[in-house]
C-alpha cells in the first residue's frame, strides 16, 4: 500500500519525476501543520530528517510514515 501525500502530487506536476526529499516547509504543507510544528516534530525525532550540507531535508516518504505511526498509536489507545 502506497500512501501519496496530496503536497507531494502537486510538486511532482511541476516535474517530471516526484521528489526525493522534501523542504521543512514542503513536508509541513503535506501535513497540513505549520513551519514551526513540522521543525519541532523534527527535533524530537518524531518526523524523520537529515542534513546535506547546511541544509534540512525531509525523506519524500517521512511525512506519510509519521501520519501512519500517530494512526496506529491512536487505534492502539
Amino acid at each position: 500500500m502506497s500512501i501519496t501525500p496530496a503536497g507531494i502530487a502537486t510538486l511532482a506536476a511541476a516535474g517530471d519525476l516526484a521528489p526525493v526529499l522534501l523542504t521543512v516547509e514542503e513536508a509541513a504543507r503535506c501535513l497540513r501543520i505549520g513551519r514551526t510544528t513540522c521543525y519541532a516534530l523534527i527535533r524530537t525525532g518524531e518526523l524523520e530528517s537529515l542534513t546535506i550540507g547546511g541544509l534540512r531535508r525531509v525523506p519524500a516518504d517521512a511525512p506519510a510514515a509519521y501520519l501512519a505511526r500517530r494512526r496506529a498509536e491512536h487505534s492502539a489507545a
